[in-house]
């Protein structure tokens, strides 16, 4: 059922249906590639093929040194040996977060295959040269952009025009200008997600969903040749 059914009272609101599931494909322990990060790579490439609008969008998950948690969409922007990379200003609330407590849950969802990936780590910071790198490749409004944005705080109606502005200014950029020599803020730069648990959620008629969950096996050597333990997990 593709058509969902919501019945709303003055003060309520019930979903009453929900879209059923039906992948083609199965996972199991003995079908899935021994590293999570290679079947991510598999599935991701999948995804990209196949056509899902932004394949890329994750859920990021952290939470203060108390507990408390936040989720917001963000983008991937590299897989390595380690693991997940995405790029933010480290004065935001997500970084504040990870400075604070630093694990992070990153959540893929690419309904049009009906397949999710989730994954838990630690995190660490890039290093200044993976960041210098990426953000040469980044267009030169979202150069200025990351200047301009002191992201997470609050700001005036039209303080971030202004502030763009002066950076168009300051950096000699003309608003046709497609490329610029704009240098990376020190405040602005990636975070690397280092999994520790990841899992495979392909899915099924009456959520009898596929589950695969890969856990890092306690005293792998290192971060970028670890060992998992691989199962299946009741829907």
């Amino acid at each position: 059922m593709d058509q969902m059914e919501v019945a709303e009272t003055t003060d309520t609101l019930h979903v009453r249906s929900h879209v059923q599931y039906n992948a083609p494909d199965h996972i199991t322990p003995t079908n899935i590639h021994r590293s999570p990060l290679e079947q991510f790579h598999i599935w991701f490439n999948d995804a990209r093929i196949a056509g899902v609008r932004e394949p890329d969008a994750m859920s990021l998950s952290t939470a203060t040194a108390s507990g408390i948690p936040s989720s917001r969409m963000v983008l991937f922007k590299q897989l390595d040996k380690r693991g997940f990379v995405f790029y933010t200003n480290y004065t935001s609330r997500k970084s504040k977060e990870l400075e604070e407590n630093p694990n992070a849950a990153l959540l893929f969802f690419w309904r049009e295959m009906s397949r999710q990936v989730r994954i838990v780590g630690r995190v660490e910071k890039v290093s200044k040269e993976e960041t210098e790198a990426y953000f040469k490749s980044r267009p030169v409004g979202s150069q200025l952009g990351a200047w301009a944005s002191k992201q997470s705080s609050i700001i005036g109606e039209n303080d971030l025009a202004a502030r763009l502005k002066k950076f168009h200014d300051r950096f000699g950029v003309t608003e046709d200008a497609h490329e610029r020599d704009v240098p990376a803020p020190e405040f602005w730069g990636g975070w690397r997600v280092i999994p520790n648990e990841m899992e495979f959620w392909l899915g099924k008629p009456s959520r009898l969903h596929d589950r695969i969950r890969y856990l890092r096996v306690n005293g792998s050597v290192s971060d970028e040749e670890p060992q998992w333990n691989i199962d299946r997990l009741s829907p």
